[in-house]
C-alpha cells in the first residue's frame, strides 16, 4: 500500500488559488442593489455581472479540478 498523500504541496497551493479565483468571481458579481424595490436598476445587467464574473468563477473551478486530478511527476 502506498502512503503518499492524495494532494501534494503544489496541489494544495493550486487548490487555494482556485478558491481565491472563485471568491474574486463572486466579489465581481456583488452589488447593484437599491433600497427602493420600486426603482429599476440597469446596473444589475452590466458586462461585469453577466459575463466576466461567471467566466472567472468557472476558471476557478477549472483550476480546482486540475489541482485535484493532476498526477505527481515522481
Amino acid at each position: 500500500m502506498d502512503n503518499k498523500p492524495a494532494l501534494t504541496r503544489k496541489g494544495v497551493k493550486l487548490l487555494l488559488a482556485g478558491v481565491i479565483v472563485m471568491a474574486a468571481g463572486f466579489i465581481l458579481m456583488m452589488g447593484g442593489g437599491l433600497k427602493d424595490p420600486q426603482v429599476f436598476n440597469y446596473s444589475m445587467f452590466d458586462f461585469r455581472r453577466l459575463v466576466a464574473a461567471p467566466i472567472v468563477i468557472v476558471a476557478g473551478i477549472v483550476v480546482m479540478v486540475v489541482a485535484i486530478m493532476r498526477r505527481d511527476e515522481k
